[in-house]
């Protein structure tokens, strides 16, 4: 698969269902937590709009905190921003080669496909990311990775119901592909989307 062209058709496919979201999904939270979608959105397209000396002007603001200054733009950036010029940004950088630092292409990948993941799924949207990109992902997965991104997993095996792929070891935990890359980069899911005895440990709380 060519990972420049799968990640360019995801920008533009989410540009597609941000641009059919109602005004209330917009202010409606996502899995990142304290996030809505205006937030989500807006981060997701801060590489393109913002230059490295911006970029690096910001993390000093920030005293250092990566986890601040990108808290910080999002907030920012949802509210300067309409919700159809935040779709734009997507779909206008669609092919802009833009990579999260020291991540390399299939990073440019997973930022775009489990920050939109992070929307449809909370909004309970039937979207399914076509396997081939979620594929790519999976594959890159390691402990090094799941710590970065706080996934306690575990004594847990990861069993995908829609690919040939699992991870780990110990109680399985089924679901469907790209539910269990969310669970791989410390998201908590809606009930249903995961079956085994350990599916609550990664189970959101009802609002």
């Amino acid at each position: 698969m060519d990972i420049r062209q799968a990640i360019a058709a995801e920008r533009r496919d989410l540009a597609a269902l941000l641009d059919g979201l109602t005004p209330a999904q917009w202010e409606a939270p996502t899995l990142c937590a304290g996030w809505r979608v205006r937030e989500v959105a807006a981060h997701m397209s801060l590489g393109f709009r913002y230059s490295l000396p911006a970029t690096l002007t910001e993390l000093v603001k920030a005293r250092g905190s990566l986890h601040r200054m990108t808290d910080r733009c999002a907030r920012r950036d949802a509210a300067a921003h309409s919700t159809g010029r935040l779709a734009a940004f997507l779909r206008d950088n669609a092919e802009h080669p833009w990579q999260p630092p020291m991540a390399g292409i299939e990073g440019a990948l997973g930022h775009d496909v489990v920050h939109g993941l992070d929307i449809s799924v909370a909004l309970g949207l039937e979207r399914r990311v076509p396997l081939d990109r979620i594929d790519v992902l999976l594959k890159k997965v390691t402990p090094k990775s799941t710590k970065f991104f706080g996934a306690h997993v575990s004594g847990v095996e990861l069993r995908a119901d829609d690919l040939d792929w699992s991870y780990g070891s110990g109680t399985p935990l089924t679901g469907a592909a790209q539910d269990l890359l969310l669970v791989l980069y410390g998201r908590k899911l809606p009930v249903g989307h995961l079956r085994g005895e350990l599916r609550g440990r990664f189970a959101r709380q009802a609002a």
